[in-house]
């Protein structure tokens, strides 16, 4: 005998009473209409939560945009930034070529010792100067990388409220 031919039987007694598979159960409950009870209730609520899930859907849309211009603003910035390192990075690998170059043709223990002297004051400067620069521009891509974002919740908030 296989598995699909096996029959399963119970023991239990018929519920209310009958052994005739094809009666319906009776229950003793009242029959309400629940449409009637809750349909006013639920309507409203169904209304509200439509236009709620609207409002999200737009504000979302709204903050994916503005989600999308601060990545594009981020990544332009950051790129002038990195092409100013490579800028920095250039001028200092020029001024201490320039140096060494000097150091070889210095003639004496003094000489060496000004040559030496003045390129540390010219790189203590262009170090000053090139710190602002990269700080400016870090300013700069944190500010307008933000500023979208902070325009569009404003935006979202005011409308909120």
């Amino acid at each position: 005998m296989s598995d699909a031919d096996m029959k399963a039987e119970t023991k239990a007694a018929p519920l209310n009473g009958t052994a005739n598979g094809n009666t319906k159960l009776k229950f003793d409950m009242p029959f309400f209409n629940i449409q009637a009870i809750f349909g006013d209730l639920a309507a409203p609520a169904a209304t509200r939560a439509k236009a709620n899930f609207e409002q999200v859907k737009v504000t979302s849309e709204e903050i994916t945009g503005a989600l999308c211009d601060a990545c594009s603003t981020s990544a332009r910035r950051s790129a002038e930034y990195g092409t100013k390192l490579i800028e920095i990075s250039n001028a200092n690998t020029s001024s201490v070529l320039d140096f060494f170059s000097q150091l070889a043709d210095a003639r004496s223990f003094a000489d060496l010792v000004n040559l030496s002297t003045v390129h540390g004051r010219k790189t203590f400067e262009a170090a000053s100067a090139q710190n602002r620069e990269l700080w400016d521009l870090a300013q700069k891509v944190a500010t307008e990388t933000a500023e979208p974002i902070k325009n569009s919740f404003n935006r979202v908030l005011r409308k909120a409220a």
